[in-house]
């Protein structure tokens, strides 16, 4: 769910954040739904008998199995040492393949299957100063970090932007005595006076500051647009919630895949993924967003030349070639041998 757009790169950990370990499930039930925002619904998880859930640190997701094969992912809204519960929030997209569709059809008192919290947009601890941008939805991330560093009594500001205030998720939590300081609301700037906006505040950066957004991805290229001249690579983290269209619909030709370790070779016809492939012939990895968001097929590339078309993978990291989306990737040469 984290990567790096333009030229500003997201710095994250191959070894901590991408290890790949078998995802064991965990069923809650759907103790409270709350109408948040238009649109928006959030949904307090807990455990069947009570007690306390995995612990996690601000900005970790969780996978939420809302039917039948389908797998979705959504950021932790908690504050800090809220155990006995899981906050998460979900617009109903109109464009839905059925994640949102399925969760705004819950019902209080639902069991559902989740994974434990993972996290791929944490805090950098090293920061003296942290400036959290939020657009929309892409709210939910920066609302568990607010709450954690407001609770550590760290140097933080978070901007939201939305629509309106009718638009504007966890409006009376944001704009409450404990937040309301730290926090600046913006509602309804058109593209033009957004972009002016973002130039002020990104214009001079503080020294040993930090940048986080999250939202919809013109917003986010955006910021990283306004960001890239005065914020180096290493202080600028970033999630997206969705894939990028435009490498999806990328051109698209057939190419050939080797296992390394059984030495099988395989035909991936055009638009037909990697893991499909694989799944057909017995040798199924595992996936969650299937958009190459979340990270979840991470594999490594032995020899060949990856065609990236993920957005969780930094620019150094696919410049490096050494791993693959297979959800959503392909080759630009004519055979690509996995690390499987």
């Amino acid at each position: 769910m984290s990567a790096a757009i333009g030229p500003a790169s997201a710095r994250r950990s191959l070894t901590t954040m991408k290890s790949k370990s078998i995802m064991t499930t965990l069923t809650v039930k759907v103790k409270q739904i709350q109408q948040q925002a238009l649109d928006i619904k959030s949904f307090l998880l807990v455990g069947p008998e009570g007690g306390a859930l995995p612990a996690f640190t601000p900005g970790s997701h969780i996978d939420v199995h809302v039917g039948a094969g389908l797998v979705r992912q959504y950021s932790l809204c908690n504050g800090p040492g809220e155990r006995d519960g899981y906050l998460i929030a979900v617009k109903r997209e109109p464009e839905s393949r059925g994640g949102s569709r399925g969760m705004h059809a819950l019902q209080e008192g639902d069991a559902i299957a989740i994974s434990a919290p993972r996290n791929n947009f944490a805090l950098d601890p090293s920061a003296r100063r942290h400036v959290l941008l939020g657009g929309g939805i892409g709210i939910t991330p920066l609302l568990s970090m607010a709450q954690h560093l407001q609770a550590g009594n760290a140097s933080f500001e978070l901007h939201y932007f939305s629509r309106s205030a009718a638009h504007t998720a966890f409006h009376s939590l944001l704009s409450g005595p404990e937040l309301k300081d730290r926090v600046t609301l913006n509602h309804g700037f058109d593209p033009d006076a957004l972009r002016a906006y973002l130039q002020r505040l990104l214009g001079q950066r503080a020294d040993g500051a930090h940048l986080y957004f999250c939202g919809p991805q013109a917003f986010m290229e955006l910021i990283a647009s306004c960001a890239a001249p005065s914020w180096p690579p290493d202080s600028v983290h970033l999630e997206y919630f969705a894939a990028d269209p435009a490498a999806l619909a990328g051109p698209q030709q057939e190419f050939r895949i080797r296992l390394a370790k059984s030495g099988a070779t395989y035909a991936i016809p055009a638009g037909v993924p990697i893991t499909e492939v694989l799944a057909a012939h017995g040798c199924a990895i595992e996936t969650s967003c299937e958009q190459g968001v979340c990270g979840t097929c991470l594999t490594g590339v032995l020899d060949g030349v990856p065609d990236h078309r993920d957005v969780y993978l930094t620019d150094a990291e696919k410049s490096a070639g050494n791993k693959i989306l297979p959800c959503v990737s392909r080759a630009k040469t004519a055979l690509l041998v996995l690390d499987l």
